[in-house]
């Protein structure tokens, strides 16, 4: 119960943030750092709950920003054994978005049929080569991606008024609220999952993988639906990237993303619904608190000594380690309750 009212706190505030604080550049930047988080969420629900390290995430957060982009601008696409051209009109903004994620999914699907047959060393492989054969595909396919020239001129996703009809969102506020209400669609969603039965399956791999199979769990399958969701919720992350940031190039499948995505996890804590929130909003506010006060290189020696020290003293990350920090407070506190009790009715009487 403390939870679920400490929860809706914390989503009452974010929700009126930029009532009370209307600095539209902390806006853009905690927007930009939500976009992160949710792909973190996404990636969490592979490391965290099944185990898997994959350092290809990256790859369904621009499959996610490329399928949307390239629907709702349209394109036209000479294939092999066609006489004319194919060509696809922009769809709308919202369609293009699903379809991102949807796109994004099947990607998720297929890479989990292949990667799944392999554990370790060898499945970080597979998706890291993923990654990079997603980056070759966009850099080298002008007719479709345009390389290096970029796709620009995205549409921004829209809202309905009633009095207004159809707006464009396009606001830092509006694209704020926006990413809010996607990160939390995306939190409920992996919280439901992991909390059902295919959840508790996920953890059973995780924990010892040949004992949950000898009592029937099938590995396959359940790490397939991992991957699959997974990979919509990063591809809805790479959707909102295309349609706020208007411009994606090849570099959205730059292995540094990654490589955020992890840190934002494991610092925060993974395996814990709440860890990639608590690690994004660090590790991705804390560049911009430190950029007007210090040279480039000493912010990124900060940003990795924080990192250390995070590790050193709370190895399970900062969200688990602050719950135990809690759990002893709170038995210390009943036990030296518990110790007064006796004199308390000794008094009395």
């Amino acid at each position: 119960m403390k939870k679920r009212i400490a929860f809706l706190i914390c989503i009452l505030l974010l929700i009126t943030l930029p009532l009370w604080w209307s600095d539209f550049y902390v806006l853009s930047v905690v927007s930009s750092a939500g976009i992160f988080i949710i792909a973190a969420i996404s990636l969490n629900l592979l490391l965290g709950y099944t185990g898997q390290l994959s350092l290809g995430h990256v790859a369904f957060f621009g499959i996610g920003a490329y399928t949307t982009a390239l629907m709702s601008l349209g394109f036209d696409l000479t294939l092999p054994g066609l006489s004319e051209p194919w060509v696809v009109s922009p769809k709308p903004v919202w369609l293009s978005f699903i379809g991102g994620i949807i796109v994004s999914g099947l990607a998720g699907c297929l890479l989990g049929k292949l990667a799944f047959r392999v554990r370790g060393s060898y499945f970080v492989i597979v998706t890291i080569s993923f990654a990079q054969v997603m980056r070759m595909i966009a850099l080298n396919w002008l007719d479709l991606t345009e390389g290096p020239m970029a796709l620009s001129g995205i549409p921004p996703l829209t809202f309905w008024l009633p009095d207004e009809g159809v707006v464009d969102i396009t606001s830092k506020a509006g694209i704020y609220w926006l990413v809010l209400g996607v990160a939390i669609v995306a939190y409920l969603l992996v919280a439901a999952l992991v909390n059902s039965r295919v959840g508790r399956a996920m953890i059973a791999l995780r924990e010892n993988e040949t004992l949950a199979r000898s009592i029937g769990i099938r590995v396959t399958s359940y790490l397939g639906i991992a991957a699959v969701v997974s990979a919509c919720i990063a591809g809805a992350a790479g959707g909102l990237y295309a349609h706020t940031v208007r411009i994606i190039d090849p570099d959205v499948f730059l292995f540094m993303f990654t490589i955020t995505m992890v840190i934002m996890v494991i610092v925060g804590g993974k395996g814990t619904l709440a860890g990639p929130v608590v690690g994004g909003l660090l590790f991705g506010l804390l560049p911009e608190v430190l950029r007007g006060m210090l040279a480039p290189e000493v912010q990124w020696m900060l940003y990795g000594l924080l990192m250390i020290v995070v590790l050193v003293f709370m190895p399970k990350g900062i969200v688990p380690s602050l719950g135990s920090l809690s759990r002893r407070l709170g038995t210390l506190f009943s036990i030296r309750k518990n110790q007064r009790s006796p004199i308390l009715k000794g008094d009395s009487v």
